[in-house]
């Protein structure tokens, strides 16, 4: 009766999330995901949690990542989406991506020493500026890493961010416009100060889970669901086959790389509320690993980590500033691919609202889909680089 108890929590606890998100707006800003980590680490340290919890909880963290992850991808549209990704707002993205693999690669050096598995955390960090904590946690499982290890980098992503969201929606605009070039709206320019989507394409609807319950959706949903399971039994038999060191890293790869390719079929991709759906189940995982969180055992591991983790964001973000100054990318562009790397996608209308600039709402959410498709790639590959230079 306990374990059903908590499986209904774990499984729930994210509905409540996003009902109070959408009533309370400053919640919403701080983001869902955020608050189901917190509401995690609340119910595990408060001593609710039953005796022998410690299955349910691992049994929910196997397979809530690889089922999200094809879900989240099965709503790339690259073939529309293409002629946005000329110009500018490309360049950003890939300038961001390689910033962060030079602060991570400094951050790494400087705390190897201090940090158990540092190669591990540094390709889970990898994946915060390039694809958020979905990457994160993805690579994470992908490497192995150690419970307490994988609970103590989302806390400091999780207390990090927060700050960094903060700024993004506040000064950055105003001090940023004093360095880099400020936007200039193109001729037929959607800018204006009041927020809403762009004429002609649905941007602003990815964390909306109004009509989730309507049969049509709901039919659709359970269609995704088993593409997202054929999929993962696929990558079951990469993982049988892989030799034991790599075999989780050949199950998340595998997984992200069909995920991108049943996004090329029509009828996958026109499924309704995928991503959605995807994303809940991402938050689910963040309500577990957060009830595995010890806030005793945190405090006295946690300062390495926490170094680490800045290094890579605030460190991304400054030479992320310095390559668009080289390169001539406006303050508004480079402030929404952060966001949209950080965050996702449905941070991205808040912020651009934030910027009085819908011109940058799509460009914002395609780069930050590129980044949670490429992340995972990026993220194990430099995680195991760094292993076989240093170990």
């Amino acid at each position: 009766m306990k374990t059903l108890v908590l499986s209904l929590f774990f499984l729930t606890g994210p509905a409540l999330i996003i009902l109070l998100c959408k009533k309370f707006r400053f919640l919403e800003k701080i983001g869902a995901g955020i608050l189901c980590y917190g509401l995690g680490m609340l119910v595990g340290n408060i001593g609710v949690l039953p005796i022998g919890s410690n299955a349910v909880q691992m049994g929910f963290m196997s397979v809530t990542i690889p089922i999200a992850l094809p879900l989240m991808l099965f709503s790339l549209d690259f073939k529309r989406w293409r002629h946005h990704l000329a110009g500018k707002a490309l360049l950003s993205c890939f300038l961001m991506i390689a910033s962060a693999i030079i602060a991570t690669f400094v951050g790494y050096m400087l705390c190897r020493d201090s940090i158990e598995d540092a190669w591990k955390v540094a390709g889970m960090l990898i994946g915060i500026p390039v694809g958020t904590s979905a990457n994160l946690n993805a690579i994470g499982l992908a490497l192995r890493a150690e419970e307490h290890i994988l609970v103590l980098t989302n806390t400091a992503d999780m207390i990090l961010c927060t700050p960094y969201f903060i700024i993004m929606l506040t000064v950055a605009q105003r001090l940023l416009n004093k360095v880099l070039r400020p936007y200039c709206p193109p001729e037929g320019s959607l800018m204006v100060e009041a927020s809403g989507q762009c004429e002609g394409e649905h941007v602003a609807d990815f964390d909306d889970y109004t009509g989730v319950f309507r049969p049509e959706t709901l039919r659709s949903l359970a269609q995704a669901l088993f593409f997202a399971l054929v999929i993962f039994g696929v990558a079951g038999i990469a993982y049988t086959f892989t030799p034991k060191d790599y075999n989780m890293a050949a199950l998340i790869l595998v997984i992200t790389t069909l995920g991108i390719f049943a996004s090329f079929i029509p009828y996958i991709r026109g499924l309704k509320m995928t991503f959605q759906l995807g994303q809940y189940i991402m938050f689910i995982f963040c309500v577990v690993v957060g009830s595995l969180s010890d806030l005793t055992a945190m405090a006295n591991a946690m300062p390495s980590i926490m170094v680490f983790t800045g290094i890579v964001v605030y460190g991304c973000l400054l030479l992320h500033i310095l390559f668009a100054k080289i390169f001539r990318i406006d303050a508004d562009t480079v402030i929404i691919t952060n966001v949209a790397g950080i965050f996702s996608a449905p941070f991205v209308p808040v912020v651009a609202s934030a910027l009085k600039n819908k011109d940058v709402i799509l460009s914002g959410i395609i780069t930050g889909i590129i980044g949670l498709a490429i992340g995972n790639y990026l993220g194990i590959s430099f995680a195991y680089f760094l292993r076989n230079l240093f170990h």
